[in-house]
């Protein structure tokens, strides 16, 4: 009889020993979900508020870089008038003379030439700022490819010829008419030259090829046997204002315009542009353009007098 009272009495304090144990692990069940819900509460409100400060810095930067731009588009008049008239009275000063003529005609040399090296950086600043503040059109008229390149090469090729490097051309036969800005086609296929000539060392060898493809595209490459870049150089050099520092290039002169320009005008054309080099072991450009961009919202354009 005690027995069994004593067994009743083992069994409910078990039982009752249990039901405590089983409430303490729920409380501690939800203790965990609600602690990590709070974690993770306050890891999304920290993300937020990073998100919003980055968008709020992404803004300011964008409409910092909106004002630099309109802000030297509009100085185009002022710097250009001046300019323009440094170069012309340095020419009458040139071609009139004086007491020493040779000395005058000499200095009036420099000064002009100064003054369009200085007209062609400020050109180069004005166009990158209207191309990023998206105020830049294209001309467009008619030309043929290979007349353009003839024009290109017989700027280039007497600072070729001097420097003992060897332009091979291979155009194809069959190369079209296209629709095109020339004043902006030639000035990125003369800067293409133009580099590959600089940084490519005496008797190297530069090779401008053109072929027509089927699908209403131009292919246009230039191949030079010069110091070229790696890849991390080549994203500098694609950078507005970019230039590479290293004992090749400190030498040259320049604003690290000349490739960002003529890519970001290959592309208002709807054409690619591509760049393949290896350091000390030459540079290739390549760039396609279409017999006829055509028009877009975002990349206007006007018809040239043909």
């Amino acid at each position: 009889m005690k027995f069994s009272a004593a067994c009743l009495i083992f069994q409910r304090e078990r039982t009752r020993i249990a039901q405590m144990y089983d409430s303490f692990l729920e409380r501690r069940k939800g203790d965990s979900l609600l602690s990590r819900y709070s974690v993770e509460l306050g890891t999304c409100i920290s993300r937020v508020r990073s998100e919003r400060a980055l968008r709020a810095a992404a803004m300011d930067q964008a409409l910092a870089s909106r004002a630099k731009s309109e802000f030297l588009a509009n100085m185009s008049h002022e710097l250009r008038t001046p300019l323009n008239a440094i170069i012309g009275f340095s020419e009458l000063i040139r071609y009139l003379g004086g007491v020493d003529a040779a000395k005058t005609c000499e200095y009036a040399g420099l000064i002009e030439q100064a003054g369009r090296h200085l007209l062609d950086i400020i050109s180069d600043i004005l166009d990158i700022s209207k191309i990023e503040s998206g105020h830049f059109e294209l001309d467009l008229e008619e030309a043929p490819v290979r007349e353009l390149i003839g024009v290109c090469v017989s700027l280039v090729e007497t600072r070729i010829v001097q420097k003992n490097q060897v332009l091979q051309l291979k155009l194809a036969p069959d190369l079209p008419v296209i629709r095109a800005d020339v004043t902006r086609l030639k000035q990125v296929i003369i800067n293409l030259l133009s580099n590959a000539h600089k940084f490519t060392p005496e008797d190297g060898r530069i090779v401008l090829a053109a072929t027509a493809s089927a699908n209403d595209t131009v292919t246009i490459a230039i191949q030079d046997t010069g110091i070229g870049m790696s890849g991390e150089q080549i994203a500098v050099a694609l950078t507005p204002f970019g230039q590479i520092r290293n004992g090749h290039t400190r030498a040259h002169e320049g604003t690290g315009l000349g490739l960002p320009i003529a890519k970001a005008l290959i592309e208002q054309h709807h054409g690619r542009f591509y760049i393949n080099s290896v350091e000390n072991g030459g540079t290739t450009i390549v760039f396609t353009l279409p017999r006829d961009p055509g028009r877009t919202a975002d990349r206007p354009v006007k018809e040239g007098v043909q």
